[in-house]
Protein backbone atom coordinates (compact mmCIF):
# COMPACT_ATOMS: atom_id res chain seq x y z
CA UNK A 1 0.00 0.00 0.00
CA UNK A 2 1.07 3.42 -0.94
CA UNK A 3 1.69 6.10 1.83
CA UNK A 4 -0.91 8.77 2.89
CA UNK A 5 0.10 11.91 3.24
CA UNK A 6 -0.59 15.77 3.77
CA UNK A 7 1.54 18.80 3.54
CA UNK A 8 1.36 21.51 6.08
CA UNK A 9 1.38 25.17 4.67
CA UNK A 10 0.78 28.83 6.04
CA UNK A 11 -1.18 29.77 2.81
CA UNK A 12 -3.00 33.53 3.12
CA UNK A 13 -6.87 32.99 1.13
CA UNK A 14 -6.23 36.88 -0.15
CA UNK A 15 -9.93 36.58 -1.66
CA UNK A 16 -11.15 36.40 2.00
CA UNK A 17 -8.60 39.06 3.16
CA UNK A 18 -9.89 41.23 0.08
CA UNK A 19 -13.55 40.50 0.90
CA UNK A 20 -12.66 41.65 4.69
CA UNK A 21 -11.06 44.92 3.40
CA UNK A 22 -13.34 45.93 1.35
CA UNK A 23 -16.33 45.63 4.53
CA UNK A 24 -14.36 47.52 6.48
CA UNK A 25 -14.16 49.98 3.86
CA UNK A 26 -18.12 49.85 3.83
CA UNK A 27 -17.86 50.09 7.40
CA UNK A 28 -15.56 53.12 8.38
CA UNK A 29 -17.34 55.57 5.67
CA UNK A 30 -20.91 54.81 7.21
CA UNK A 31 -20.06 54.38 11.23
CA UNK A 32 -20.89 57.46 12.75
CA UNK A 33 -17.22 57.48 15.14
CA UNK A 34 -15.12 57.33 11.62
CA UNK A 35 -16.84 60.69 10.42
CA UNK A 36 -14.82 63.43 9.67
CA UNK A 37 -11.27 61.59 10.57
CA UNK A 38 -9.90 60.73 7.33
CA UNK A 39 -10.71 57.22 7.65
CA UNK A 40 -9.14 54.86 4.63
CA UNK A 41 -8.31 51.50 4.79
CA UNK A 42 -6.16 49.72 1.33
CA UNK A 43 -4.19 47.68 -0.52
CA UNK A 44 -0.13 48.45 -0.82
CA UNK A 45 0.60 46.12 -3.65
CA UNK A 46 0.49 42.59 -3.44
CA UNK A 47 1.26 41.72 0.22
CA UNK A 48 0.36 44.42 2.36
CA UNK A 49 -2.14 47.18 3.44
CA UNK A 50 -1.97 50.03 5.00
CA UNK A 51 -4.87 52.25 7.47
CA UNK A 52 -4.62 56.01 7.62
CA UNK A 53 -6.71 58.23 10.32
CA UNK A 54 -6.49 62.07 11.79
CA UNK A 55 -5.57 60.22 14.72
CA UNK A 56 -3.78 57.04 16.09
CA UNK A 57 -6.82 56.27 18.27
CA UNK A 58 -8.50 55.99 15.11
CA UNK A 59 -6.19 54.45 13.30
CA UNK A 60 -6.04 51.36 15.72
CA UNK A 61 -10.14 51.57 15.63
CA UNK A 62 -10.06 50.80 11.67
CA UNK A 63 -6.95 47.87 12.24
CA UNK A 64 -9.72 46.22 15.25
CA UNK A 65 -12.44 46.78 13.01
CA UNK A 66 -10.33 44.93 9.85
CA UNK A 67 -9.54 42.13 12.40
CA UNK A 68 -13.00 41.63 13.24
CA UNK A 69 -13.57 41.06 9.69
CA UNK A 70 -10.98 38.80 9.46
CA UNK A 71 -12.18 36.62 12.17
CA UNK A 72 -15.56 36.22 10.94
CA UNK A 73 -14.23 35.31 7.60
CA UNK A 74 -11.99 32.21 9.42
CA UNK A 75 -8.71 34.42 8.74
CA UNK A 76 -6.32 33.96 11.14
CA UNK A 77 -4.82 37.21 12.83
CA UNK A 78 -1.33 35.26 12.83
CA UNK A 79 -0.69 36.49 8.91
CA UNK A 80 -1.16 40.17 9.98
CA UNK A 81 2.18 42.23 11.25
CA UNK A 82 0.89 45.54 11.95
CA UNK A 83 2.99 48.03 12.74
CA UNK A 84 2.43 50.59 15.60
CA UNK A 85 0.69 54.01 14.48
CA UNK A 86 3.22 56.60 12.88
CA UNK A 87 2.66 60.28 11.86
CA UNK A 88 3.44 61.20 8.46
CA UNK A 89 2.36 64.62 7.88
CA UNK A 90 -1.67 65.05 9.51
CA UNK A 91 -2.18 61.76 8.83
CA UNK A 92 -1.49 58.76 11.14
CA UNK A 93 -0.82 55.64 9.36
CA UNK A 94 -0.42 52.34 9.72
CA UNK A 95 1.50 49.54 7.48
CA UNK A 96 0.27 45.71 7.78
CA UNK A 97 2.17 42.89 6.18
CA UNK A 98 0.95 39.89 5.31
CA UNK A 99 3.13 36.60 6.11
CA UNK A 100 2.98 33.70 4.01
CA UNK A 101 4.86 30.60 3.95
CA UNK A 102 6.47 28.67 6.50
CA UNK A 103 10.28 29.65 7.00
CA UNK A 104 13.07 27.05 7.29
CA UNK A 105 14.11 27.68 10.73
CA UNK A 106 10.00 26.69 11.69
CA UNK A 107 9.80 24.00 9.61
CA UNK A 108 12.91 22.68 11.05
CA UNK A 109 11.37 23.05 14.25
CA UNK A 110 7.34 21.43 13.02
CA UNK A 111 9.72 18.56 11.54
CA UNK A 112 11.88 18.03 15.17
CA UNK A 113 8.45 17.91 17.04
CA UNK A 114 6.70 14.97 14.77
CA UNK A 115 10.06 12.69 14.73
CA UNK A 116 10.38 13.57 18.72
CA UNK A 117 6.67 13.29 20.22
CA UNK A 118 4.75 12.10 16.61
CA UNK A 119 4.14 8.22 16.05
CA UNK A 120 6.62 5.80 14.69
CA UNK A 121 6.95 5.92 11.41
CA UNK A 122 6.03 9.20 10.53
CA UNK A 123 8.25 11.10 7.49
CA UNK A 124 8.59 15.00 7.38
CA UNK A 125 10.04 16.60 4.40
CA UNK A 126 10.68 20.40 4.17
CA UNK A 127 9.56 21.12 0.84
CA UNK A 128 10.43 24.79 -0.15
CA UNK A 129 7.97 26.62 2.30
CA UNK A 130 5.55 24.03 2.80
CA UNK A 131 6.04 20.81 4.86
CA UNK A 132 5.11 17.37 3.86
CA UNK A 133 4.02 14.51 6.17
CA UNK A 134 3.92 10.76 4.77
CA UNK A 135 2.95 7.62 6.59
CA UNK A 136 1.39 4.17 5.83
CA UNK A 137 -1.49 4.55 8.45
CA UNK A 138 -3.68 7.05 8.18
CA UNK A 139 -4.75 7.36 11.81
CA UNK A 140 -0.85 8.47 12.14
CA UNK A 141 -1.47 11.68 10.16
CA UNK A 142 -4.81 12.43 12.24
CA UNK A 143 -2.37 12.20 15.38
CA UNK A 144 -0.03 14.16 13.26
CA UNK A 145 -2.12 16.86 12.83
CA UNK A 146 -3.52 16.98 16.37
CA UNK A 147 0.20 18.00 17.79
CA UNK A 148 0.54 20.60 15.25
CA UNK A 149 -3.00 21.77 16.01
CA UNK A 150 -1.60 22.00 19.57
CA UNK A 151 1.23 23.89 19.27
CA UNK A 152 1.14 27.82 18.98
CA UNK A 153 3.19 28.68 16.54
CA UNK A 154 3.97 32.61 15.65
CA UNK A 155 2.36 32.13 12.08
CA UNK A 156 -1.01 30.36 10.44
CA UNK A 157 -1.02 26.82 10.02
CA UNK A 158 -2.98 24.75 7.27
CA UNK A 159 -3.37 20.86 6.23
CA UNK A 160 -3.90 20.38 2.76
CA UNK A 161 -3.34 17.72 0.23
CA UNK A 162 -4.42 14.80 2.51
CA UNK A 163 -4.56 11.54 0.46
Amino acid sequence: MADSSFDIVSKIDRQEVDNALGQTAREIATRFDFKGTGATIEWQGEHAIEISASADDRASAVLDVFKGKLVKRDVSLKVLDASEPRQSGQQSKISITLKEGISSEDAKKISKLIRDEGPKGVKAQIQGDELRVSSKKRDDLQAVISLVKQQDYEFAVQFTNYR
